[in-house]
């Protein structure tokens, strides 16, 4: 098979190929990593690379594990890899050029799975932002539009997997972060529920108990078979995630059943309705839904406008801030200052200086109460909740740049653009983010869909009955431009 032939193949037909022997690893390698030479130029996805490694890797690697020889990228935010560079969107970590010491517990269990990691993808600083605009690095762009942004702060994993780069990118999601790439370049990007999958051995939890990992995909199959090779408590994480009654790729056409699902339209905390874009994905997703014989009808789900989580939020992500600059310093053996981050992010960093151990605990405590209102939806009205995964189409590289506007505005814009999200992370509950709609522009708009906490049997049947139903595999972003562009620094 030619490298091109591999291109639009998801993770689980790429894995078929090294198994019966029809490609090596080394050939399904070296076609991605083709693909992002020829493409990256234009798209900016991948800051960091590891060809040279993920050839010897390829060579000699033996494991029989379900995905040997599939090409993978990782975020450069947490999933790090012994002796690669960690930077995080942070010009000081360049600067220093920091590495990785050893490989995370995540990065292990992909290791072990046959997954070849050829390189790690754009993020905004310290992953705080819905783009993908650091100015370490400068923009990722859509493949769908290389004017608009691809979401963040996994933008660029979901800008490499939406252009064919490679069928799979590891990313995060503290409030969004995997959900909105997904929706924003036509792919799909499940949130497992809160400690499904490690941060060890470097932490228990991160940012308190909003971080989730896992992956950005062009098929539902390839999401849950990912989940099932990362899955599962480490040694000495404060608390899990009970393991599933059986293997997440066997939900995979398996009967979901006739399913309560309520929609929504309006951004948790306002009264503000989602643009007609979302409304109209959302609607034709219901609409479909109740063809496939659920039970569907809008929601108020009035328990996520409650005020706990909204005015908790603000000081928890400040001190987080605070404490990463910290943390940094600590590693780096310097005190680094606020001005070593940018604008909005030093604005954080000097607003949680302030927060007290009084108030972080208060916080948490409020945030705790609110989702406990909000799970007992799932109790009592729900199985799944439908949203708009994002309230606004992929909006144009510049609107929220790290310059674009003053810190508080920037901060200000970016929670609207995680509402319907972010309260997911704060319930810790799975949630995932399907291509369903594509607007007049041509642009992916996603659902999501939200179901009790440790169900992730039920999003996964559920999406892939969708995806058979309105199959999206065909959905292709045609025409990136190709453009030899000079390296930046640091990659």
């Amino acid at each position: 098979m030619a490298g091109d032939d591999f291109t639009w193949l998801d993770a689980t037909a790429q894995a078929e190929l090294v198994r019966t022997r029809q490609v090596s690893p080394l050939e399904l390698l070296d076609a991605a990593i083709a693909r992002i030479e020829r493409l990256d130029g234009e798209l900016n996805a991948v800051v960091s690379r590891r060809f040279e490694q993920a050839r010897r890797e390829a060579v000699t690697s033996r494991g029989q594990g379900p995905f040997r020889g599939v090409p993978m990228l990782l975020k450069d935010f947490l999933c790090h890899t012994a002796g690669d560079p960690v930077h995080g969107g942070m010009r000081v970590l360049r600067d220093r050029d920091w590495r990785a010491r050893s490989d995370s517990y995540l990065a292990a269990r992909l290791r072990a799975a046959g997954f070849l990691f050829c390189g790690r993808t754009n993020t905004p600083e310290l992953a705080t932002s819905i783009t993908t605009e650091p100015l370490l690095h400068g923009a990722t762009r859509n493949p769908w539009d290389p004017a608009r942004s691809p979401g963040g702060s996994s933008g660029g994993s979901a800008a490499a997997v939406a252009s064919g780069m490679v069928p799979v990118a590891h990313g995060n999601d503290m409030a969004g972060s995997i959900r909105i790439p997904a929706a924003a370049c036509g792919l799909v990007g499940l949130k497992p529920s809160r400690a499904r999958t490690s941060l060890g051995p470097d932490f228990g939890e991160y940012w308190g108990q909003v971080t989730h990992e896992h992956v950005l995909t062009r098929s539902v199959r390839d999401t849950a078979a990912v989940l099932d090779v990362t899955a599962g408590a480490a040694p000495g994480d404060p608390y899990a995630a009970p393991p599933p009654e059986r293997p997440y790729r066997t939900e995979v056409g398996a009967d979901p059943g006739r399913l309560r699902i309520g929609y929504r339209i309006t951004a948790p905390g306002t009264c503000e309705t989602a643009h007609a874009d979302c409304v109209a994905a959302v609607e034709r997703t219901a609409r479909l839904l109740e063809s496939l014989g659920h039970q569907v009808a809008p929601t108020a789900a009035a328990a996520l406008d409650a005020p706990g989580m909204f005015d908790a939020m603000p000081p928890l992500l400040a001190a987080a801030v605070a404490w990463e600059l910290d943390a940094w310093s600590e590693r780096l053996g310097e005190q680094l200052p606020t001005s070593v981050l940018e604008p909005m992010n030093a604005m954080l960093a000097e607003a949680g200086r302030s927060v007290t151990a009084v108030q972080w605990l208060a916080g948490s405590l409020s945030s705790q109460r609110w989702a406990r209102g909000v799970a007992a939806l799932w109790e009592d009205e729900l199985d799944v909740l439908l949203t708009p995964t994002s309230p606004a189409p992929p909006a144009a590289l510049g609107e929220l740049a790290p310059d674009a506007k003053s810190p508080g505005e920037l901060a200000a814009g970016i929670a609207t653009g995680a509402a319907f999200t972010a309260p997911f992370n704060i319930t810790g509950q799975p949630a995932i983010s399907l291509p369903l709609h594509w607007n007049a522009e041509g642009l992916p708009i996603g659902v999501q869909l939200v179901a009790a906490q440790d169900r992730e049997d039920v999003l996964i049947r559920l999406a892939a009955q969708l995806e058979e139903a309105a199959p999206w595999s065909a959905r292709r972003p045609e025409g990136v431009p190709v453009r030899p562009a000079p390296v930046p620094s640091g990659r």
